[in-house]
């Protein structure tokens, strides 16, 4: 259950997203990959998943340089033990590499939907 405070950290998160998110949400909105939905900015338990796709149980989290291990963990676990799958990708994967990045999302999803 999401907590409702984040509801407009969520919003101001959506408004100022930063320049690989945008990169990656143009590439994922309007149904793109594989015909799934997804959403950005999404409160799950007490996190904000970056970008979700519910049908599929997705979520895909972006991390700039501000991201370790000791944060991620507990992050990725709830987020897991709500229900979804997590994939992760560093911002340099994105602005370096993102039809590969698309290709490993689109290969989650149909994976997701298998199972």
């Amino acid at each position: 259950m999401p907590d409702n405070r984040l509801t407009p950290i969520a919003r101001n998160l959506r408004r100022d997203a930063t320049d690989v998110e945008t990169v990656l949400w143009q590439r994922l909105r309007a149904r793109q990959i594989e015909g799934a939905k997804f959403r950005r900015q999404v409160p799950i338990d007490r996190y904000i998943a970056d970008f979700i796709c519910v049908e599929a149980r997705l979520v895909i989290e972006l991390d700039g340089g501000q991201h370790s291990d000791e944060v991620d963990t507990p992050r990725t676990q709830a987020i897991e033990e709500a229900g979804y799958i997590v994939i992760r990708f560093w911002n340099n994967d994105v602005i370096e590499n993102l039809d590969g990045v698309l290709e490993e999302i689109r290969t989650a999803l149909l994976n997701a939907r298998n199972l």
